[in-house]
Order: structure tokens, then C-alpha cells, then sequence
């Protein structure tokens, strides 16, 4: 997005002018499982492309993302895409959750290397019998299924990555070993995500690259979510939400218009693609999509829906 007080187009986007894409993570206990379906019965008549669900390390967090991605697939018109990653599992233990996917349905993977076991900031320690990294885990699915496979993209490049290059490298990396589409980690200065697509084209990468997106629901909790990731809040950012901690309603309302304007710049920019963060908070994100043009479809019955989505 642009600092504030730069001029620019003020128009509608039209419903056909652009895609979307929603990620949700899976529910830990009885309530917050009540509030994902509501998410994502919220977010499911604005047909988006795909919604992802997240995973992390552990037997029990691969169980709930598993069986939300199964219940997407059977209850909704929805494509669901499982997150994999790499951390504290071996090959075979992930080739066979990857074919657990299948059976149930799924045919997207979002391939991640995954967060370090003793969490951000530590190093991170492939298992011995495991992939080393998300290249590789994106060879070894595409031998388990013909999955559509997403990988992540860093404008400002991975907090483990010693430089810009590198991190391209990386990326390079996974778009060689198959990858289908890259998403990126959210930001909030378009600038960053602009020259990484300059920057990713010119390393001969052409697969589709979309930007990730995160509505503001907490300027403080998102903003050392950014820091942990390695994208800058800017100062004009911070400015907007000043003095709103205690003003839930006024804050959400500013997060709406900043998410909008930051989409529409970059639609003036060509992008055409944008992947939504949830946090499994749909409201906010339903509001940014109403303002970009999108309109829910009208519901059909659930075998009619599955085949538009197909087709």
C-alpha cells in the first residue's frame, strides 16, 4: 500500500475482475470448531478458488487439519488445499498423510518446511528420516498424487535466509521440484510484494504468484505476528489504528478500508489473485470482499455445487 496521501484511482472492482482465496486453521477444542463452520459457512457463498487449512507438528494438529479438509470435501461445494510440512516426521509418515488426503478427496497441498519444533527464532533441525525442506517435500508429493501443490513466497524473504538471493534460490527450489502456485506471507506495503514479483520473474519463475493477505482484527497481535515473520509494519500502518485498543468497532472498521485500499492498489498494479488470512474471523473479511465487488452466489444444491466447482 501506498504512504498516505498518494493519489490513486477510486473505483469498484468488478465481481469477475478477481479471485480469492480463504485459509482457516483447524479448531482445538468443541467451541472453536463451532466458530471455524461458522467461518467458513460465512465465507463459502463468495465461491472462493480454494480455502487452505493449517498444520502444524504433532500427531494431533495433523488429525483436526485432516478432518476439517474432509468434512470441506464432503459438506461443502468448497476445494479444499491441507497444509504439509516437513517438521519432526519422516518421509514415509508424511507420504502417508499425503495419501490419507487423497483418499478423502483432497488433490491441493499447501507444501511447507514448517516452523522450527522449538518454535520461531530456534534452528531448525530437519529429521533425520524426514525432507530437509520444502523442495523436497514437493518432489516426494508429487510421487505419492498428481496434487495441485502451493508453496510459500517471502517478499521481504524468510527470517532464516541469509539474503534475498538465497531466499530466491530457495524458491526457485520449489517451483523446479513442481510446485503449481506460490503464496505469499502477508504484508502491508505493496511495494515489497512488487519488487518480489519483479525479482521472481526475473529468475525465470512464471507460475502464478499470489499475495497474501490479513485483515487487522488486532493491530497489536498482528503486528508481532509480522515481526516473527519478517515483514515491516509501517509507520503510516501504526498511525491508523493509534489510539484504538480499547475501540474494537472503530478498529475493525479501519482494518476493513485498509485491507480494501491495499487490494485495489494492487489490482491497478495487474495482481488479480489474492489469498485471505482469516484467523478464522470471517467478518472482516466478508466486508473487504463485499467492497471489491464480490457477491455471494445463490445456494444450489450442494451435488450441483460440487460439479460448478469441477467443471
Amino acid at each position: 500500500m501506498p504512504p498516505e496521501g498518494k493519489e490513486r484511482k477510486s473505483r469498484l472492482v468488478g465481481s469477475g475482475d478477481i479471485d480469492v482465496s480463504f485459509e482457516f486453521f483447524p479448531p482445538k477444542s468443541e467451541k472453536m470448531e463451532e466458530n471455524l463452520w461458522a467461518a467458513i459457512r460465512r465465507l463459502e457463498p463468495l465461491a472462493p478458488e480454494f480455502v487452505s487449512v493449517t498444520y502444524g507438528a504433532g500427531g494431533s494438529t495433523r488429525e483436526r487439519t485432516h478432518n476439517t479438509v474432509a468434512r470441506i470435501v464432503r459438506e461443502t461445494a468448497l476445494r479444499p488445499a491441507a497444509h504439509l510440512t516437513c517438521v519432526e516426521a519422516t518421509k514415509s509418515e508424511v507420504e502417508a498423510v499425503a495419501q490419507a488426503y487423497q483418499d478423502a478427496g483432497v488433490r491441493h497441498v499447501v507444501a511447507l518446511r514448517g516452523d522450527p519444533a522449538g518454535g520461531v527464532g530456534s534452528a531448525y533441525q530437519p529429521h533425520p528420516d524426514g525432507f530437509a525442506n520444502a523442495a523436497e517435500l514437493v518432489e516426494g508429493l508429487k510421487k505419492v498424487g498428481n496434487f495441485e501443490i502451493s508453496v510459500a513466497g517471502y517478499p521481504e524473504k524468510h527470517p532464516d535466509s541469509p539474503s534475498l538471493k538465497a531466499d530466491m534460490d530457495n524458491l526457485k527450489a520449489k517451483v523446479d521440484a513442481g510446485a503449481d502456485r506460490i503464496i505469499t506471507q502477508f504484508g502491508f506495503d505493496n511495494t515489497h510484494f512488487l519488487r518480489f514479483l519483479e525479482r521472481a520473474r526475473a529468475a525465470g519463475i512464471w507460475i502464478p504468484i499470489t499475495p497474501g493477505i490479513v485483515p487487522i482484527h488486532n493491530f497489536r497481535q498482528v503486528a508481532g505476528f509480522a515481526v516473527r515473520s519478517g515483514a515491516t509494519v509501517p509507520a503510516w500502518l501504526a498511525r491508523r489504528f493509534e489510539g484504538l485498543d480499547d475501540d474494537v468497532a472503530t478498529s475493525h472498521l479501519v482494518a476493513v478500508a485498509v485491507a480494501t485500499e491495499q487490494v485495489m492498489d494492487l489490482v491497478d498494479e495487474g495482481v488479480k489473485s489474492f489469498h485471505f488470512y482469516t484467523l478464522n474471523r470471517p467478518d472482516l473479511v466478508y466486508a473487504i470482499c463485499h467492497l471489491l465487488g464480490l457477491r455471494p452466489l445463490k445456494a444450489k444444491p450442494l451435488e450441483a455445487r460440487k460439479s460448478a466447482v469441477s467443471a
